[in-house]
């Protein structure tokens, strides 16, 4: 809606426990998105919140015997060093739900005034049938729709649609005094707040997984719609970006299921850039079919795309939208073209390859890898990598093992290929 300001918002991570690889999916989407953005437009303002206060954070705080902000501030930082890990970059603004608990209660006492909420045994609930488009983002039907509350649970409620603004909370849970009495907000009132105070409605783009789409963001729709008296979903925001799924053995992964693989997990075999590069190997849409084949096959593609990149000394990272690779990606995210041209590309000797280099790594480069390697210790590196050489070719190999140990406590692994000698940063 304005070039000058390209306004973006996704929804982040509920900090109840570490992400695991599908949770990264989305964010490493939602990061891809924003830098495709930032390299084409003057200025883009890319939020993502974070959700400190929720039923599951509750429990998980009961579980692990620890207070509530204090099990939030755990799983936020570890949050943040999964995410570096991956190369997401911050975003321009991450609010934290329990800023915004004020805002929120004016929030929904509007729609109590507009009659699109009531109150009930101290809950507050959207009223579904006050909003004639609901469902308009899932094209679902009203009829159709499946509540998934249980029916003692729904006893309450006009209709077995409608959904949580505000709970009650018991003297030993989290609370915020409220004209309905001492409780919480409901979880999908949190974005619609904070996207409005943070970036203004309607703003340009709305994101996250597709599980997320029914209920989280037609419920976001809805009540935000409902407060400011328009039917339209566009008067939110204009464009939704959802990412699909990844599936273990064609099936879903999630935490009931007991299939989860956590960053963790993988650290130890793969490095961010590799697990980054198989996460965006499928185009974002698209379900990825998520193995330890995967993850091999990207880990070698970034091996051997790594080994030519060193070749070029880049001063800056920056997305050349007319490179192969950037209109690649200016068709609708399309990452697997990016990276089948980027082999392409390097396989040929392409005259504007370092324009390309730029863009690949500038997308798909994790933090935590050779863009943290200066110059001087590069030159280091193949400094040593020489005298190695030299050493070997007098038949000195008592000097050329010394040199691989000292490269070795560097954390310098090199391979020794056609004649030439390969290095990397483990």
């Amino acid at each position: 809606m304005d070039e000058n300001n390209v306004r973006y918002y996704s929804c982040g991570p509920t900090v109840y426990n570490n992400i695991h690889i599908g949770n990264a999916r989305a964010f490493v989407c939602a990061d891809l998105l924003a830098k495709v953005l930032k390299g084409i437009y003057k200025k883009v303002t890319f939020v993502s919140n974070i959700t400190d206060i929720d039923d599951k954070i509750i429990e998980a705080s009961v579980k692990e015997k620890i207070s509530i902000k204090e099990l939030s501030k755990r799983y936020f930082e570890q949050y943040k060093k999964d995410t570096k890990f991956l190369g997401i970059d911050d975003p321009d603004n991450q609010p934290f739900a329990t800023d915004f608990i004020k805002e929120m209660i004016d929030f929904i006492n509007v729609l109590i005034d507009k009659d699109a909420a009531y109150v009930t045994n101290g809950n507050v609930l959207f009223r579904v049938k006050s909003f004639k488009n609901y469902g308009i983002l899932s094209e679902r039907i009203i009829q159709e729709q499946d509540s998934g509350s249980r029916v003692d649970v729904e006893t309450y409620k006009e209709d077995p649609n409608d959904f949580t603004l505000w709970k009650p909370s018991t003297d030993d849970e989290p609370g915020w005094e409220s004209p309905w009495g001492l409780g919480r907000p409901g979880w999908h009132l949190e974005c619609s707040v904070m996207s409005e105070i943070v970036l203004g409605v309607p703003f340009d783009i709305h994101g996250g997984g597709n599980d997320l789409k029914f209920p989280h963001h037609d419920n976001e729709i809805a009540q935000t719609c409902a407060y400011h008296s328009n039917e339209s979903a566009e008067s939110f925001a204009k464009y939704w970006f959802h990412n699909g799924f990844l599936n273990l053995d064609n099936e879903k992964m999630s935490k009931s299921l007991g299939n989860v693989v956590y960053i963790d997990d993988l650290k130890k075999n793969f490095k961010g850039n590799e697990i980054r590069l198989a996460l965006l190997s499928t185009h974002y849409r698209q379900p990825i079919p998520w193995s330890l084949e995967l993850l091999e096959q990207s880990k070698n593609i970034y091996q051997k795309l790594n080994r030519e990149f060193k070749k070029y000394n880049l001063k800056e990272l920056k997305f050349y939208k007319d490179s192969k690779v950037g209109k690649a990606l200016l068709d609708d995210l399309n990452t697997p073209l990016a990276i089948r041209e980027m082999q392409r590309l390097v396989s040929s000797n392409d005259s504007d390859l370092e324009e390309n280099i730029s863009t690949f790594k500038y997308i798909f480069e994790g933090s935590d890898q050779d863009l943290s390697i200066d110059k001087k210790l590069s030159n280091e590196i193949e400094k040593l990598i020489e005298k190695r050489n030299n050493a070997r070719n007098n038949n000195d190999y008592e000097k050329a093992d010394k040199i691989r140990d000292k490269l070795s406590e560097m954390n310098v692994k090199i391979n020794d290929v056609n004649g030439k000698t390969e290095w990397e940063i483990l």
